[in-house]
């Protein structure tokens, strides 16, 4: 099993996705030794993070919908928004990463992939909750910790873990660093030469002055950038 994950989803100090994406790999890759068997991997894309897990199959499913092009995708089936087209547990595992914010009816589908799973089976999920609105028209929410795991609970699953990524300080770092990536560069968009030193300058700074703001001043966890939950089927 290699860990290769492309520079997008496990960024440099040079990219104004360093401080949100970081925290998210560190956090896939510690817990992805819990998922085995035959995984889906709901809402896939490109299947950004296969290369953490050591399953026996990965199965990619997504939706074909507007506000995200499926091109240069990885996708294994299409699913209608409603059902998923896998007989009743078939998977050993679930994994899904920053899709939960883009679907409307999350209940159903959180009982879709209950009766895909078998029991026992685990889910590791991710989705943002200080983050912009993005892949309009197709974001939907944002669930705060107790709304997040009694939506589990209430769909025939147990948490087994769930951890808060990211600080109030990173939430405020990453505002800062995407207020110069996307109102400050996108001043520059006229003078191409200005705008890469402009970004290959502030960007750093701004994300090695974030680990320096982490390190020494005092943080709270009531605002923060990410979930991560591991859910265990039990019903």
């Amino acid at each position: 099993m290699s860990d290769s994950v492309n520079d997008h989803f496990n960024p440099s100090i040079m990219s104004p996705d360093y401080i949100m994406r970081g925290g998210l790999y560190k956090k896939i890759k510690e817990f992805a030794p819990k998922l085995h068997g035959n995984l889906l991997d709901f809402g896939c894309g490109s299947k950004p993070y296969k290369p953490l897990f050591d399953v026996t199959t990965y199965t990619g499913v997504d939706f074909q919908g507007e506000g995200h092009s499926h091109e240069n995708e990885q996708i294994d089936f299409f699913y209608d928004g409603k059902t998923l087209p896998f007989e009743n547990e078939r998977f050993d595992s679930v994994f899904s990463s920053e899709v939960f914010e883009h679907v409307f009816n999350l209940n159903d589908i959180l009982v879709e992939l209950n009766r895909v799973l078998k029991m026992g089976g685990q889910i590791l999920v991710t989705c943002p909750f200080a983050i912009a609105e993005h892949e309009v028209p197709n974001d939907f929410g944002r669930y705060t910790s107790f709304g997040l795991k009694h939506l589990f609970e209430t769909n025939g699953f147990s948490v087994v873990a769930y951890e808060k990524i990211g600080t109030n300080v990173d939430v405020i770092s990453q505002l800062q660093v995407m207020y110069a990536a996307l109102t400050l560069s996108g001043k520059l968009t006229k003078y191409k030469g200005a705008q890469k030193i402009f970004e290959k300058l502030a960007f750093p700074a701004l994300n090695i002055w974030a680990d320096i703001k982490k390190a020494i001043l005092p943080t709270r966890n009531d605002l923060f950038l990410n979930h991560i939950i591991l859910c265990e089927k039990i019903k």
